[in-house]
This record gives C-alpha cells, sequence and structure tokens, in this order.
C-alpha cells in the first residue's frame, strides 16, 4: 500500500492535492442550489487526478484519457461556480499534468482551447469580461508548464547521470578485476622462469655436491637437497593456483549497473561453474543486463529483475526476466537490436518473448 502511494508524495501531486482542497474550501461560499454539484464535479476532478498519478507510467491510452476526460470537469465546474472564482486554478493543475505527459505543441494546443472554451463556459453563464481574468490565469499556465519543464529535464539529466555512472563503475569493476588477473599471470610466469630456474640449477648444483664421494656422506648437503625438492614444489603450486582462471567477478559489476535504478531491483543469481575471462564476453553481458533494467524501468512498471547466468551446452546461458506487464506484442527498437548485433558478434543469439504472466523474457546465449 505504501509502495503505491509514494507517486503522491512527489512535489506536483502534493501541490495539485492542496490546490484541489483550497477549491473545495472556496466552495463552500457557492449558493446551495450550486453546491452540491459543484463539489461532486470536483471530486470527480480528484479522481481523475488520483488515477493519473496512481496509473502505471507504462498505460499510456489509459491516461491519455484520463488527462482528455479532466477537461471538461474543469469547464463544467468554472461554469458552474464562477460567483466563487476559483475553479479556473484547476486549468494549472491539468496544464502542469499534460506537460508531463505530451509533446510541447499538443500541450500549447489543448492549453488553447480549454481556456477558449473556459471563456465561452463563463460568459454564458453570466460573467461579464471574462477575458482579463482568463489571460491572468494563462500566465499562471504558462508558468506551471515552464517549472515542469525545467524539473523534468533535470529528473531526465539527473537519470542519465546516474546511469553514465553506474555504467563507468561497472566497467571500472570490469577493468580492476582484469588488471588484476593480469598480475596474478605475471607474478605466476616470474615464479616459474625467474624463481623456478634458480632452484633447479642450485637442486642439480647440490646433487652434483652429493655424488663427489668426499662429500657424499654430508648431512647438511642431503637436508639442503631435499629441501630445495619441497620448495620446487611448493612453487609449482603456487604456479597453479595463480594460473587458476577464476574469471572476472561479474557478480559487483552487475549490481554496480543496477546501483542507480530505484526500480526495478536486480535478483542476481550466478551458477557457481559459471567463469567469464574474456573482457569482450564480460562487456556484452553487463550491456545485455543494462538494456533489459532500462527497458523495465521505462515500459513495463516492473519492481524486480531477475537474472540468472549459468553453463548450458558447453556455452553461457543468460535468462532475464521482470515482474512487470507488456500490454501488446513486444517491438524491437534500436536497444533490442543493439543487443542482438552484440550477442551475434561473439557468436551469440538473442530470444525476446512473453513469460505466462505477461512479463518481458530475454534469453541469450553465447559460445564457451
Amino acid at each position: 500500500m505504501r509502495r503505491m502511494l509514494e507517486p503522491l508524495l512527489r512535489p506536483l501531486p502534493l501541490a495539485g492535492l492542496l490546490t484541489i482542497l483550497t477549491v473545495g474550501y472556496a466552495l463552500r461560499f457557492a449558493t446551495p442550489e450550486q453546491q452540491p454539484l459543484a463539489l461532486a464535479l470536483l471530486g470527480a476532478f480528484l479522481l481523475l487526478f488520483l488515477a493519473l498519478q496512481l496509473l502505471p507510467e507504462h498505460w499510456r491510452r489509459s491516461r491519455d484519457l484520463v488527462l482528455v476526460a479532466m477537461a471538461p470537469v474543469i469547464l463544467a465546474l468554472g461554469g458552474l461556480s464562477y460567483r466563487v472564482n476559483a475553479s479556473q486554478v484547476l486549468l494549472v493543475i491539468w496544464v502542469a499534468c499534460m506537460f508531463l505527459a505530451w509533446p510541447a505543441r499538443t500541450c500549447l494546443a489543448a492549453a488553447a482551447v480549454a481556456n477558449i472554451a473556459f471563456c465561452i463556459a463563463l460568459r454564458r453563464a453570466g460573467f461579464q469580461e471574462p477575458e482579463p481574468m482568463v489571460l491572468i490565469n494563462m500566465g499562471f499556465q504558462a508558468l506551471a508548464a515552464i517549472c515542469v519543464h525545467y524539473a523534468t529535464s533535470a529528473e531526465r539529466s539527473r537519470d542519465a547521470l546516474a546511469r553514465v555512472n553506474a555504467d563507468l563503475l561497472a566497467t571500472r569493476a570490469l577493468l580492476a578485476d582484469s588488471a588484476r588477473d593480469a598480475e596474478r599471470l605475471r607474478m605466476a610466469r616470474e615464479l616459474h622462469d625467474v624463481a623456478g630456474h634458480k632452484l633447479t640449477a642450485m637442486r642439480l648444483n647440490l646433487r652434483s655436491l652429493l655424488a663427489d664421494p668426499q662429500l657424499a656422506g654430508r648431512h647438511e648437503l642431503a637436508v639442503a637437497e631435499r629441501l630445495s625438492g619441497e620448495l620446487m614444489a611448493d612453487i609449482r603450486q603456487v604456479v597453479q593456483s595463480l594460473r587458476d582462471d577464476r574469471g572476472l567477478d561479474l557478480a559487483t559489476a552487475l549490481r554496480a549497473l543496477a546501483a542507480p535504478f530505484p526500480r526495478p531491483r536486480l535478483e542476481l543469481e550466478i551458477d557457481p561453474g559459471v567463469r567469464v575471462a574474456d573482457p569482450a564476453v564480460a562487456e556484452t553481458l553487463l550491456r545485455v543486463v543494462q538494456e533489459a533494467l532500462t527497458n523495465a524501468a521505462r515500459h513495463s512498471g516492473a519492481g524486480t529483475v531477475r537474472v540468472r547466468l549459468q553453463r548450458e551446452d558447453g556455452g553461457l546461458a543468460i535468462d532475464i526476466h521482470d515482474d512487470g506487464q507488456c500490454r501488446g506484442p513486444v517491438r524491437e527498437g534500436n536497444g533490442l537490436s543493439g543487443m542482438r548485433e552484440r550477442l551475434a558478434a561473439l557468436g551469440g543469439r538473442l530470444d525476446v518473448g512473453l513469460t505466462p504472466g505477461g512479463s518481458l523474457r530475454l534469453q541469450a546465449r553465447l559460445p564457451a
């Protein structure tokens, strides 16, 4: 319940609710004959406003219908309670909501038509010369539209910067892990080529001394030869351990990638047998998950994205699905097409479909 009501706690919805309550208070000064219908119309507007805030963003058609339905309610309320002179402020709320959902040109045209209709409604109701009042109200509408424009631009810029920052953090994690692997391999080579070579030479010299009849009975030489053999075996084990390919740390990189998204939340499962040593493969897997997170955040209204990476038929398989809802057939945009191209460049493939529950499912396969 709390999660469902979170959209109402943002600045614009709160301001809208306070304004609607203020209009409701002003309607107490309407005539007794007008008051019941005026309050009913205001209640209808309140319900439409709440629906607009609570409907998922990917339900665009429903949200558009709600926006369209708000206009006649405002006009009817304005014509009914023009003597109170408070309902016109609802046009300011409506214009602000429009600029959050529609292109600027559409909003300007709709606002112009609504204000002309509001002026006509006031005249028919008996209000003399409503034009100055309507023009003043249009100024407040313009101010609201400008504020919404800059607020949404700032929000988009912030989200874009957060995604870029997460991308950099994920890439840095992969690069750091790759650098550690390179350093580990360098140390293994140094131990094998330098220390191993010198120990082998020392052991051969000790064996040569032990072969000398005059020194053959020296216990110290026998101990030194045995210890050099044990040390050589220990170095081989260390070199083998350093050369063991544990793969890149994909889990850390993927979690860094999902960090800036308040929603959806990432649930990650990587099978123990999965090892990814090739940075190009790791980068492709990152981009696949990144696109899935972006799609879920923008289009499906998902709360959780589940990612599973496992070995399958000698290759890598990544299965991604969310708990959102896709309305209509899946259409591949630039993001999914780019994902498919990345996988194809490495000999992989991408399957896009829907789960039985109607959420998007991505299944990618890469050769070992």
